[in-house]
């Protein structure tokens, strides 16, 4: 018999949610929502289910995941109980759900654990370089460059970088074991074929590489119909932006930082403009957006929506303006953003990739990957 907690929808206001309480089931989200269909009817059913507390149903439900908050249902619910905005909290709520830690509920429900966290990260980086930094020489390179592997030498930080790899790894993918338990073998009534965890992998791979539902939702600004294509193509040019300046920080380290200036045509410059324009376009593009608030989607930023946008600028402002210093041969400049650079780099990754925000990225696709899985299985059984 299903568990009912009657202070379920407290418990969901601590993630962001509003007075989802005043919906009386019409119905009229799920028809307005490009997304939902028949095996998977949301929102109107994740909104009964949160009013009612059943929380064990909602922890083994896809559906907040195949929500992309496109707005409509919001805009056109005649309640104002923001649909949209509830699906976004269940997600916030989902991670803290599959994170076994304990961490991701502390820093979605608490600002002192956001702040806290980030600052002791960034302190660590700090203490790190302060004992164990190189010579911090004025001495240039031959093209008039600053000599940064001698301050931080790349093999060094490459230690670093794979033992916070390893970490993102292991905390990431346990997470999303612990998904899959909750939403896939939590169904004991469903058998699924090994054969299916191959077949259907497709969708896995080709949704986490294009976020391609964002381009099927439409919304409303200002009174007028646009499609959601644009906000798609900014979406995926942040998330190649970031994929792209990851790899070449975890995995082609000695190859980006390197004290060789190249001509702008080369492929390590090529690829850090590429990625540099796409996270400055993406966050401007958002931080603009919750400003004005002129969609649905961006009225009501969480605490960490703000917090999450903050450390991706001043990671990528101050990643700019390292480059900038150390090819214009301004040292000390270069060594004092370079450490500041890794201070805002250090605990945006550790928080938001395994327990917040980028860990979105992932769910979502594996979200579709187990969700085809078991219509799959069911569908083998007809």
């Amino acid at each position: 018999m299903a568990q009912i907690n009657p202070d379920f929808g407290k418990v969901l206001k601590e993630y962001g949610a509003l007075d989802f309480n005043a919906c009386y089931n019409c119905g009229n989200c799920t028809a307005v929502c490009s997304l939902s269909d028949e095996e998977n009817s949301f929102p109107r059913k994740m909104i009964r289910l949160s009013v009612l507390g059943l929380e064990d149903e909602l922890e083994s439900s896809v559906d907040p995941w195949l929500c992309y908050y496109c707005g409509e249902c919001s805009s056109t619910c005649p309640q104002e109980t923001d649909p949209g905005e509830l699906m976004m909290t269940l997600r916030r709520y989902l991670t803290s759900k599959y994170d076994w830690t304990g961490l991701a509920s502390k820093l979605y429900t608490s600002k002192v654990w956001e702040f806290g966290t980030i600052i002791l990260l960034a302190a660590v980086i700090l203490v790190l370089f302060i004992f164990f930094h190189g010579p911090m020489t004025t001495q240039l390179t031959a093209d008039g460059g600053v000599k940064l592997n001698t301050f931080a030498p790349w093999k060094q930080i490459e230690i670093g970088d794979w033992i916070m790899a390893a970490l993102l790894a292991f905390f990431l993918l346990s997470n999303i074991f612990n998904m899959y338990l909750k939403i896939v073998r939590s169904k004991k009534d469903i058998k699924i074929p090994f054969s299916l965890y191959f077949t259907e992998l497709w969708a896995l791979i080709l949704h986490f590489f294009t976020q391609k539902q964002f381009s099927k939702c439409d919304t409303e600004l200002t009174g007028k119909k646009y499609t959601l294509s644009t906000y798609w193509i900014i979406h995926l040019f942040l998330m190649t932006s970031y994929v792209i300046m990851l790899i070449m920080i975890m995995v082609f380290l000695p190859w980006f930082q390197t004290d060789n200036i190249y001509e702008w045509w080369h492929p390590q410059r090529l690829l850090g403009y590429y990625a540099t324009i796409g996270l400055t376009v993406g966050i401007v593009y958002f931080i603009i957006e919750r400003i004005k608030k002129t969609s649905e989607k961006s009225k009501h930023s969480h605490v960490t929506d703000w917090t999450f946008l903050v450390l991706l600028f001043l990671t990528t402002i101050s990643g700019i303006l390292v480059h900038f210093f150390r090819i214009y041969g301004l040292p000390y400049a270069t060594y004092y953003m370079y450490v500041f650079h890794l201070m805002a780099l250090f605990p945006m990754l550790m928080i938001e990739v395994p327990f917040s925000k980028w860990s979105h990225l992932a769910y979502r696709p594996f979200a579709i990957y187990f969700n085809n899985l078991l219509l799959a299985a069911v569908g083998s059984k007809k």
